[in-house]
């Protein structure tokens, strides 16, 4: 009976790893969305400067050094997104197994 109880213990706390991981999935869509949107933008723009936000200050940069930050920034955050999918994966299953063995 002890064994079952830690059993269901470790699956709530799946559960819980799994909601968690949720939410930082959805904030790397989030921002994956707002860069790519922004890449768009700096993509379709003709002018060879653009202007970037640092703390309180506005600066002019090339737009190319701008276009290679935000698809470095795009690349880091697919793999943080796969990180979390695969990490996932390992919970999902491993939480199937538990409900198994709880359930017999």
């Amino acid at each position: 009976m002890e064994e079952k109880s830690r059993k269901i213990e470790r699956l709530q706390l799946i559960e819980q790893e799994l909601q968690n991981m949720m939410v930082q999935k959805q904030m790397f869509q989030f921002e994956l969305s707002e860069t790519e949107e922004a890449l768009r933008e700096i993509k379709n723009s003709k002018e060879d400067f653009i202007y970037k936000i640092v703390g309180n200050l506005m600066i002019k940069i090339k737009k190319e050094e701008s276009v290679e930050s935000l698809e470095k920034k795009k690349k880091l955050i697919g793999l943080r997104m796969d990180a979390i999918e695969k990490q996932e994966k390992k919970l999902y299953e491993e939480a199937s197994n538990l409900r198994e063995e709880i359930t017999k």
